[in-house]
């Protein structure tokens, strides 16, 4: 059952998802500002639930991070949460009304303060395996 599908920018790559997400975040881990030059917007699925339909993709890992990306146009599409078992799909290739985000997390890496009303959690969540501390910006 594929409940969405979503295309990369230059429509090589078809990724199709099988669930709602688990939860809709912008991580400002250090290895997601490097590689993105700024905070990630993810929309969090189990593993099994986030398949390539079509399309060639290039795996690389910058730091801690396994990431897949379009071989064709380079857009990043997915990454995974090593020992988690999830796949965070770049939340960039949602419809915009299919990314409501919850929350922010790894605000410790932040290099500027996150002026939104979502929860700033410095590391993470406690749902997340955190001590859900909040920034005290």
């Amino acid at each position: 059952m594929t409940l969405l599908s979503v295309q990369c920018n230059c429509g090589a790559v078809e990724i199709r998802v099988a669930t709602r997400p688990m939860a809709q975040y912008f991580c400002h881990c250090d290895d997601c500002q490097a590689v993105h030059g700024g905070p990630y917007a993810v929309s969090l699925y189990k593993s099994e639930n986030v398949s390539v339909a079509r399309g060639d993709t290039v795996a690389f890992v910058l730091r801690t991070t396994p990431r897949t990306q379009c071989a064709s146009c380079a857009m990043f599409l997915f990454a995974e949460v090593p020992g988690y078992g999830v796949r965070g799909l770049n939340a960039e290739l949602l419809p915009k009304e299919q990314f409501n985000p919850q929350f922010h997390l790894q605000c410790q890496f932040s290099a500027r303060r996150i002026a939104d009303a979502l929860p700033h959690f410095k590391a993470l969540p406690a749902e997340f395996g955190g001590s859900g501390e909040l920034m005290t910006w």
